[in-house]
């Protein structure tokens, strides 16, 4: 589990079809330690030396084909956060790893001294999007400040913008999407558990 608070901005090194290898500052990293890599829950396979901070990764192919991973190149930049501990705080919110999908920016303008950014995201994970509630783009815990039909908007402050790799991104880029897990628990007991006439008359309450 992760928060979407990101830690360091890596270097991709090495990547091909089954395996990435980055270079971070963090430290205290193990083999079998999960890595939320741009949103992407990566377990670490290999280690270099301890004179220079790098992990290696397996990827899969479904990973390849449902997130923007195809799409990075040696030199990219990609947002990192560490598991988080039991001890740890929730800055963000609760953030899998697990990608539901990519979407595009879609528009990016000035509101003061932050940005207002709008991505565009499929029809499947539109029910989960709501306003006020958070999303991951690219692994960043962000609040939805507005939503339209296939599309929503979120604020950048400075401090996300600066430290994140959203200050390499521009319009017509794609990020990865994870949707709020409390929304999509909370929608599949509404449907698991839906009230209809047919329901209440079976229950005595109708005729």
């Amino acid at each position: 589990m992760f928060t979407g608070i990101i830690e360091d901005l890596g270097t991709v090194k090495k990547i091909n079809k089954t395996q990435i290898t980055v270079e971070t500052k963090l430290d205290d990293i193990n083999i079998g330690d999960s890595i939320c890599v741009s949103g992407i829950c990566l377990t670490v396979s290999d280690l270099a030396s301890s004179r220079v901070h790098e992990f290696t990764a397996d990827i899969s192919e479904e990973t390849l084909k449902k997130t923007n991973l195809g799409e990075l190149k040696i030199g990219s930049i990609i947002n990192l956060e560490r598991a988080l501990k039991s001890d740890g705080k929730l800055g963000g919110h609760f953030v899998t790893g697990h990608i539901d999908g990519t979407g595009k920016i879609l528009k990016i303008k000035k509101s003061g001294n932050s940005e207002i950014w709008q991505f565009s995201i499929p029809e499947n994970l539109s029910k989960y999007i709501a306003e006020k509630g958070s999303v991951a783009i690219d692994g960043i815990s962000l609040t939805v400040a507005e939503k339209k039909t296939n599309s929503f908007s979120t604020a950048i402050i400075p401090h996300t913008l600066n430290n994140t790799t959203l200050k390499e991104k521009k319009n017509g880029d794609t990020v990865n999407l994870e949707t709020d897990i409390l929304a999509k628990y909370v929608l599949q007991q509404k449907e698991k558990n839906k009230i209809t006439l047919e329901t209440l008359k079976k229950a005595g309450f109708y005729d």
